[in-house]
């Protein structure tokens, strides 16, 4: 599972983040355009969307993973 990578991304594209099969967060990309102290709220409400859709990826390969190992 630490070799799956499963991908999220928010903000219509503007922040991505990546996890591997066993949950941890690998990468985070930000566009450069939300970097700004106004947007600080905005940048990291879309960052934890962006990880938890990501992990939610990653539930479903592991699930698909270990249902492929029973078969």
């Amino acid at each position: 599972l630490a070799n799956l990578r499963a991908h999220g991304e928010s903000g219509g594209g503007l922040v991505k983040a990546t996890v591997n099969g066993k949950r941890p967060l690998i990468k985070v990309e930000i566009d450069p355009s939300l970097l700004k102290a106004e947007d600080q709220v905005v940048v990291q409400d879309l960052v934890v969307a962006a990880v938890n859709k990501a992990s939610d990826e990653a539930d479903v390969i592991a699930k698909e993973e270990l249902r492929k190992s029973t078969e």
